[in-house]
């Protein structure tokens, strides 16, 4: 456990617990890194932070930031290196609309959609500088790199998981304007298609793509993208179901460890508060036992979210009046 910053202890503590209301035999080893570190030993995380996660079968992360650090350097110094230090190139995350969570979207539409964002390199590669810092000639270039290998992977990635859904990969490209990164990622989508002629393929252009999820979002099932527009779209699908708060996700990769947080950050205007919603760290849970093969526990957590969202057990960002620790000993009660 990496609980974080802000708001980050508080929804993880509620995520373990149901865990632990599950009864599955889980080692718990928690990290102190983020905002304390740095202001302690000025990193993020230690220098053998690699290792250290390596030695685990999963991550299970609450938020880092603090206002008192830039954000820049939160994120570069901890979730980054870690997502591409331990080649997670697939961040997992599910959006759908739960029954009792309201909705943004008059109507109500089915809202049901997994995105499949690359998640090591593209326009978050890291690639770039400034020179003549201060002058009025100074230069900033940040260089997205995409590499062949790089997307045929998070694609067949997005393609498996379509076969195992209703059988729709929507691909999020920008191939027009950008005639590179962009033209080789169609490329590679076709390719794959070749192998998996049971699914139907669709290149939507990212922005004619967000109005759709906000039209039309029924017609979405998995949708694989791009860091950048991987990152942008699935806060728009975190509103559509329910808002920040209900979003879980997973970064998967080819070594054992995996890395499962809530979307939200780390909410330094509500921490302490016990206001924060915890149901996307707990669904994060969720993810994280089907990645350690504990599909039975895995289902059986995802069923009690669903019962207590139902029932109305909501937190105030969902115009409930329960409390963190409420709504985590709702889930657990359940379990």
């Amino acid at each position: 456990m990496i609980p974080g910053d802000g708001a980050g202890p508080e929804v993880i503590a509620e995520a373990r617990k149901a865990v632990d209301a599950l009864g599955v035999d889980v080692e718990w080893n928690e990290l102190p890194w983020g905002t304390t570190h740095f202001h302690e030993q000025g990193t993020m995380m230690p220098a053998d932070a690699l290792e250290s996660a390596r030695a685990h079968d999963a991550i299970l992360l609450g938020a880092v930031g603090h206002p008192s650090v830039p954000d820049h350097i939160t994120l570069w110094g901890l979730l980054l290196p870690l997502r591409q230090g331990l080649d997670l190139y697939a961040n997992l995350r599910p959006a759908r609309l739960l029954d009792g969570v309201p909705s943004a979207l008059e109507g109500r539409p089915q809202v049901d959609m997994l995105f499949v964002r690359e998640n090591t390199e593209g326009e978050y590669s890291g690639v770039g500088g400034r020179a003549h810092q201060g002058l009025e000639l100074e230069v900033g270039i940040e260089t997205s790199v995409f590499t062949r290998a790089g997307v045929r992977r998070v694609v067949e990635h997005a393609f498996r998981l379509a076969e195992q859904r209703r059988g729709v990969l929507t691909s999020a490209t920008k191939s027009n304007a950008s005639r590179y990164g962009y033209v080789l990622w169609d490329e590679v989508v076709e390719d794959v298609h070749a192998s998996h002629r049971d699914v139907r393929v669709e290149r939507v252009l990212v922005d004619a793509l967000a109005a759709r999820m906000v039209t039309d979002p029924a017609s979405l099932d998995v949708v694989v993208a791009s860091n950048l527009f991987g990152d942008i779209l699935t806060d728009l699908a975190a509103v559509l179901q329910g808002g920040m708060g209900m979003a879980a996700s997973a970064s998967v990769g080819a070594e054992r460890v995996a890395m499962f947080e809530p979307v939200h950050g780390s909410a330094p205007d509500i921490a302490g508060q016990g206001i924060a919603n915890p149901i996307g760290a707990i669904w994060s849970a969720s993810l994280m036992l089907e990645h350690l093969g504990e599909s039975e526990a895995a289902r059986r957590l995802m069923e009690a979210i669903e019962g207590v969202c139902r029932e109305g057990v909501l937190t105030r960002d969902l115009g409930g009046t329960a409390s963190t620790a409420d709504v985590g000993d709702a889930v657990a009660a359940r379990l």
